[in-house]
């Protein structure tokens, strides 16, 4: 029980959640609840949030994908108001289990990621560079949006890690996307290739950013179709 909302008033929201209710009287009304659920959890506090956490659960375990998707994309809001410890109990599964679903939803997380990854304590976060690799597949390989937003997201993430994790993890993720058949995830990919430059040479890795500029050279300097040399060009005209 909690004494921020008229009990009465509470107990209607969390039973919108029956799929009963959804099988007889709307539809929608598991996605509204969904979506009016950062607000609820905001208005009742992080002390009360044992009121919400198991409503929560089940819309995140949903059948409809567009309950999961609302979900995925206000589970970085939810972090903020929940703080690191519940967090990191609470809506770390949750936010697993979005990864791993249809690109529908995952793309809700994936707007957010760096929102997201930037509330876990280091530990937690370091877990997820095995992981991101795993964004630049998609359900359907035209779905191009998909892995832009992923280029846009790995340029803010790069200052959540140290350059070698960088260097180990995110180096691979760019040089794939660089290739990308689609021009626009090449540019924004371009960026990307100069924003890991710049962190390993602002963070005196200079050896690291040598065999990073060496790769580029082999890769697409001296690629044997002019796409890959038109592609050096370019990282060379962002960086400069």
């Amino acid at each position: 029980l909690q004494d921020i909302i008229p009990q009465p008033l509470l107990d209607q929201y969390l039973s919108m959640t029956d799929p009963a209710r959804a099988q007889t009287v709307d539809t929608e009304i598991a996605k509204h609840c969904a979506y009016s659920l950062p607000g609820v959890a905001l208005t009742l506090g992080r002390q009360n949030w044992h009121c919400l956490k198991d409503t929560y659960e089940t819309l995140a375990s949903d059948v409809q994908w567009k309950v999961r998707r609302t979900l995925a994309f206000s589970i970085h809001e939810l972090a903020v108001i929940l703080g690191d410890q519940l967090t990191a109990a609470d809506l770390v599964p949750i936010f697993n289990g979005f990864l791993k679903d249809l690109d529908e939803v995952r793309i809700g997380v994936l707007k957010h990621l760096y929102d997201f990854l930037k509330l876990l304590h280091a530990d937690k976060r370091r877990e997820y560079l095995y992981q991101l690799q795993e964004f630049v597949v998609t359900d359907n390989s035209r779905n191009w949006r998909f892995r832009y937003e992923l280029a846009e997201q790995l340029i803010l993430i790069l200052e959540l890690y140290n350059p070698n994790d960088v260097y180990d993890y995110l180096r691979h993720i760019a040089l794939t996307l660089c290739s990308d058949k689609v021009s626009e995830v090449r540019w924004i990919s371009f960026k990307l290739v100069v924003a890991i430059l710049q962190k390993f040479y602002a963070n005196s890795a200079n050896a690291l950013g040598l065999n990073f500029i060496n790769e580029l050279v082999v890769r697409f300097r001296h690629c044997s179709k002019w796409v890959g040399r038109q592609a050096f060009a370019f990282i060379c005209q962002v960086g400069t």
